[in-house]
């Protein structure tokens, strides 16, 4: 594994067929709480929600300040609660298993999009107002929370997110080889759009935060 150095883009560029250390600093995030399957309707209403409110952002930035940061893609945490939802989820990341064994409906997870300076509380408030009367139905449940990931491991996995599988257990190996253990939760950031992009075009970076062993 290498260590990537920063800035912010390089945690958002990983070089593929490599597994990554780097250090997410403290970042501020659009987060909207869930549980489901990802082609479920509560995720998808969930990512309406945030990217209206990071684009209002954005364009209420570029007005009041004459600039604004790039809307960032996508992200979400995922984890599973209960002990034989969470065996699967080990047995994943050793490679005896897939996502396809667990129950979807089970899933928990946080979608959330990065929001650079100059945007904060104000700003995303007035964006919330905004959105307003667009039929949003995850609006109410997002939030502005300030967050540092700290030390991961990631890899860029390409093709559909149903064959992430040799992946993820690719990426726990490298993480054991390198002396240290997971932590938290399983991070991934989606830099293809399914809706454009061919199933074995789509680019994930997969996350994980890690401590020593």
């Amino acid at each position: 594994m290498t260590v990537a150095t920063q800035p912010l883009s390089a945690l958002y560029k990983p070089r593929r067929g490599r597994v990554e250390l780097v250090d997410v600093p403290e970042l501020s995030y659009l987060v909207v709480p869930g549980q489901g399957a990802p082609e479920g309707f509560d995720f998808a209403a969930a990512i309406q929600a945030l990217y209206a409110v990071s684009w209002g952002a954005h364009f209420l930035s570029r007005k009041a300040f004459g600039e604004a940061p790039a809307v960032m893609p996508l992200e979400a945490l995922w984890w599973v609660e209960g002990e034989r939802q969470q065996g699967i989820v080990e047995e994943v990341a050793r490679g005896g298993a897939t996502m396809a064994d667990t129950d979807r409906g089970e899933w928990r997870w946080e979608a959330m999009i990065v929001q650079g300076d100059p945007i904060d509380a104000v700003v995303v408030a007035e964006a919330v107002a905004q959105a307003r009367g667009k039929n949003l139905t995850a609006l109410d449940r997002i939030e502005l929370r300030t967050w540092t990931e700290g030390r991961c491991a990631q890899l860029l996995h390409v093709g559909p997110y149903a064959e992430e599988a040799p992946s993820l257990a690719r990426l726990h190996t490298a993480i054991a080889d390198g002396g240290l253990r997971p932590r938290g939760r399983h991070h991934e950031i989606y830099l293809g759009d399914p809706r454009r992009a061919a199933p074995q075009r789509l680019r994930t970076i997969l996350r994980q935060p890690v401590e020593p062993a």
